[in-house]
This record gives structure tokens, sequence and C-alpha cells, in this order.
């Protein structure tokens, strides 16, 4: 068996060119990492929180079928910079807008899970010329209380411990627990594929920095003036999510006129991973229709 690398314990650079399967690009002296594939009408891909590009492994390839797909790694995440930095839902966006302006793209539909949902509804709210349409997964932005264990994590020098410990139990359970519904589809490989990211310098931190920012659920403002917006959205939910429960999913759809809610059996957080196959269906066909 593999000796055990510690977390937070790898230098990115020497762990990117070991791991990463994308291209870099400079973002105002902030590193991206971002994964292209395909042709076409350009699709921005969106993480959550405690992944990376990863989480859209079982979808790029039907997407990249009939797009110019771009999965991006957002700032603290990834194989992307690590640094102190104000994160929040105004930083994301920046990096959308940048990104998209460094890559010529005048326009692009933004597919977000979770955190990523939520960067790109204040990317829209704020810069509307430049979307196409929203596929929302899942995505935060409603106000949500902490479970217990996430406030765990917040407490001073608590989170650092725990996430230090030489195990993979914390994060297994952890996905467990409020990303995937089921257990059995957490297998070594997938944990593995993951949270590899995790093991660089400075993720520990970065992920911590954004949890105790306590951004995720306060976008109620920004959905409203969505809402009041022309743009085409899609909204799918794992019925069994329990990080963003699906009530909030139906009050979103009730806040946004004009959406679609798709609700995904057997799925909790990370449904286009779950579901796949229904999922990636979902996705081409909202995002080729003429809508």
């Amino acid at each position: 068996m593999a000796p055990f690398i510690p977390w937070n314990s790898q230098p990115l650079d020497a762990w990117a060119d070991k791991y990463a399967q994308g291209q870099f690009v400079d973002l105002a002296g902030r590193r991206t990492h971002y994964i292209e594939q395909g042709a076409g009408e350009p699709v921005l891909l969106l993480h959550g929180f405690f992944y990376d590009a990863y989480i859209w492994a079982a979808n790029i390839d039907a997407l990249a079928e009939h797009f110019k797909v771009y999965a991006l790694d957002l700032w603290g995440f990834g194989y992307s910079t690590r640094a102190p930095l104000d994160y929040g839902y105004p930083l994301y966006a920046e990096q959308v807008l940048r990104f998209m302006d460094h890559l010529g793209l005048e326009r692009a539909s933004l597919v977000g899970q979770s955190l990523g949902g939520g960067t790109a509804i204040s990317f829209c709210v704020g810069h509307r010329s430049r979307v196409n349409k929203l596929l929302l997964v899942d995505p935060a932005g409603l106000p949500n209380p902490l479970p217990f264990t996430e406030k765990i994590f917040n407490f001073p020098h608590v989170g650092e411990f725990l996430m230090g410990l030489n195990t993979n139990a914390i994060r297994r359970k952890t996905l467990g627990d409020y990303w995937i519904h089921t257990r059995a589809l957490i297998t070594d490989r997938y944990f593995e594929n993951v949270t590899r990211f995790q093991k660089i310098n400075q993720t520990t931190e970065a992920l911590l920095a954004v949890l105790r920012k306590r951004f995720f659920d306060t976008l109620s403002q920004e959905i409203q003036q969505l809402g009041q917006m022309d743009v085409p959205i899609l909204l799918v939910w794992g019925r069994q999510d329990k990080a963003v429960p699906l009530r909030l999913g139906q009050e979103m759809h009730r806040i946004l006129p004009g959406s679609r809610l798709e609700i995904l059996d057997n799925a909790g957080h990370v449904p286009n991973y779950e579901c796949a196959a229904a999922f990636n269906q979902l996705a081409v066909d909202f995002l080729v229709s003429s809508q």
C-alpha cells in the first residue's frame, strides 16, 4: 500500500505538474487552471465547495459533443492559485469575467453547482449581457442555516486540527453526510480524484477561509434581481440533498418566473454525478434549445 500523503503538504506547482489535466491562464496575477474540450458555443462549468473541476468528470464529454466547454478551478481550489484572498461571490464573479475577457468570450452559458451556482447567479446579475443561459445545480444563495458539523469546522483551531489529521475518514464522512446520497458511489477512486487537490499546501487555509466568510447563502437580493431579468434558467436538484435542501430549490423556482425545476431522485448535492446520464440529457437539451 502506498504511504499516506498528508493533507495540505504538497507544493502547488509540483502537484499540478503531476496531476493537472488542463491549461493555465494568469488573470491579474492569479493563476487559473481550466479544462477545455469540444467546439461550438461556449459553456463555462463552475464547481462547488470541497470540489474542483473534477466534479464535472461524468458530464464534460457529453457536453463537449455539442459545445466548447471550459471547466474552471475557482481560486483556492483545484490547481488554481492559493493566496489570502477576500473570498466571496464578488471575487469569483471577477474571476469568471477576467477569464471570459482573456479568452475573448463575449457571451457564454454558465453551469454552476452549489458555490458555483451562486457564482453564476452573481455574475449574471452583474453582467447580464455576457450570459446566454444559466443551468444551476443545487445552487447556494438563499438563506440556509449551517449544519452542526460545518459549524464545528468554523471554530478556531478545530477545523485546522480535523482537516490536518492523517486520515481519509473526515473527508469521506463529509462526502457521505452532505454531498453524495448513495454512499456506494463514494468509491476509493472517486474519493481520491475528488480530494487530490486538497493535498496541496495552503488548501486547508483556503477552504476554511471560504467557510468562515459565511457567504454561501447571502444572495437573496441578487436572486430577486435575477427574477426580473429575461434569462433562460434551468434548476436541477437532487431530491435527497442535505446541504441545500430541495425546499430551497422550490423557493428559488418560485422567485425566478419562467425558470424550470427538474428534480432527480436518489441524488444528493451532486446530482450531475449520481444521476449523470439523466443530468447530461437535461443539460444538453436545455443548452441546445432555442429558448
